[in-house]
């Protein structure tokens, strides 16, 4: 399908723009990529539609659900509190945080909690959506939990109930929410569309995420799913998002869950990442100190052992998600960022100085597919 494509392009980068109508020859419907290199736009492109009646325009400004590459938001803020002295990686949980030691969690370290090493993907009582909802509710059934694995002696991607230990730590530091936090500390200072909690005045230029099942090209067989690790379901499955509806509903959107719920385009996603790989500054504006970022990018999971709950080699800095041998953060293996579900992707490069940010709202239909924001990335660096 041919679609206008709207927005700038620097001179060299022209082949980004290609790899992005291209998208729509598959599953896209509404789009948006940025690029920052050394500190400057050079890439700023959206195009497609809100809907798959193709009536409503995706705009300049439109926001999308971004699922877990807000978890990078998180892992930025966390690295912020430990660059100010606020937190210490290396210290221990309850030093914050008393009440998460019980169960045998005494020990459990901020670098293990947010590396997902600390036993927590899921929580064993039965949830609803709307208890995502009930911040109290969540961080006392997370404190009471019992670990489902000895923490430290493996990795699990904490796929829900990561967003909630950012948060409670911020919290406790801070006397503010996560939201609040990071929207002062980073969102305002950069004017990056970053929401984490979506205020009702940007509600109306939010798009609706879009199904598999509306996509406008055939679904294919595929071969059945291959068999997931055992605590794949209490991960992912407790409780039963709906990824299309649920992540559409007013209530998600203002809900403040850090590994899941940002509300962001692409380039404000691209200039949050343009900053990290340019040693934490911006046009002028410091958010943290190079050390600060060297601190939250030491590796504390290698992804040498298939991950307890995803079955992948999955590497993690203290937050961050680290480049893999696939590439989809470039070619650069030390980038560093954060995938979400369906395939919007933030990453930072630094030494390329290449901050990326790639949204949508048509989830990946196809698995086998070639995933869309990886064919953007490789055009990026073709340009460079």
């Amino acid at each position: 399908m041919d679609v206008e494509i709207k927005g700038t392009v620097e001179s060299g980068f022209e082949k980004v723009k290609e790899a992005f109508a291209a998208n729509w020859q598959g599953c896209e419907v509404g789009a948006a990529c940025s690029v920052v290199h050394k500190g400057k736009k050079v890439v700023d492109l959206w195009g497609g539609w809100l809907d798959t009646d193709f009536k409503n325009p995706w705009q300049e400004n439109t926001l999308v659900n971004v699922y877990s590459t807000t978890k990078g938001m998180g892992s930025l803020a966390m690295a912020i509190l430990a660059d100010e002295g606020k937190l210490d990686y290396t210290a221990k949980v309850v030093d914050y945080w008393p009440e998460f030691g019980a169960n045998g969690k005494e020990n459990v370290t901020v670098a293990q909690l947010l590396s997902h090493q600390a036993g927590l993907c899921g929580i064993t009582q039965k949830l609803t959506i709307e208890d995502l909802y009930d911040w109290e509710k969540m961080v006392r059934l997370l404190a009471e939990q019992k670990p489902l694995w000895e923490p430290g002696k493996g990795c699990g991607y904490h796929a829900v109930t990561w967003g909630y230990f950012p948060g409670k730590l911020t919290r406790r530091i801070t006397g503010k929410s996560l939201g609040t936090y990071f929207r002062e500390k980073v969102a305002v200072p950069l004017k990056a569309d970053f929401f984490i909690g979506l205020p009702d005045s940007e509600m109306s230029r939010t798009s609706y995420m879009i199904g598999a099942n509306r996509a406008r090209i055939p679904i294919r067989p595929v071969d059945p799913p291959p068999k997931m690790p055992d605590l794949y379901p209490i991960a992912l499955l407790n409780p039963d998002i709906r990824p299309f509806k649920d992540a559409s509903s007013t209530a998600w959107r203002k809900a403040e869950i850090a590994a899941a719920n940002g509300q962001a385009n692409a380039r404000g996603i691209a200039r949050i990442y343009g900053m990290l790989a340019n040693g934490g500054e911006i046009d002028g504006i410091r958010i943290l100190r190079s050390k600060g970022i060297e601190a939250a990018l030491i590796e504390e999971v290698n992804g040498s052992e298939p991950n307890l709950v995803t079955g992948r080699n999955m590497r993690f800095a203290r937050g961050f998600s680290l480049n893999s041998d696939e590439g989809l953060y470039g070619k650069n293996p030390n980038a560093f960022g954060h995938a979400g579900a369906g395939g919007s992707l933030g990453f930072a490069d630094s030494s390329a100085n290449i901050g990326f940010g790639y949204v949508m709202n048509q989830m990946q239909v196809n698995q086998d597919d070639p995933i869309r924001s990886k064919l953007l990335a490789d055009a990026v660096y073709d340009c460079l």
